[in-house]
């Protein structure tokens, strides 16, 4: 595996990243369960991929719940970066003033946020 600079940050990441868009309990023909999933992300790191890509609304939350438990069981901490997003709005059916964005607060830490435990994705801190 190749690994680069990510910015000026510190951060070494491998050129290809693991997109965790397809884990999830949704109902769609390309989403895959944790027990599909799981061999994916332990492939993956075996590979050397250091760097994976979700966010809160892929499986509605599910694929980060999954991804942390995943790479608590498969890896240290210290030798990945996850990066998520979270924007769109987590329950549409309920819209409001801070249904969605970082208005939400749900991620909202005091700095360094980074280095604090992110809920759902179980015990690891987000990379970014």
């Amino acid at each position: 595996m190749k690994y680069v600079n990510l910015g000026r940050s510190g951060l070494k990441v491998s050129r290809i990243a693991l997109g965790c868009m397809s884990f999830g309990l949704e109902a769609r023909a390309w989403r895959v369960d944790e027990a599909a999933g799981r061999p994916i992300i332990q492939r993956a790191l075996e590979l050397g991929v250091n760097f994976f890509d979700t966010a809160d609304i892929y499986g509605a939350g599910e694929s980060e719940m999954m991804l942390g438990r995943a790479l608590a069981d498969f890896a240290r901490r210290d030798e990945v970066v996850i990066a998520t997003k979270l924007y769109y709005p987590m329950r549409p059916e309920r819209p409001g003033p801070v249904a969605q964005g970082d208005l939400r607060g749900h991620r909202r830490q005091p700095s360094p946020a980074r280095h604090r435990p992110c809920r759902p994705l179980s015990d690891p801190p987000l990379g970014l």
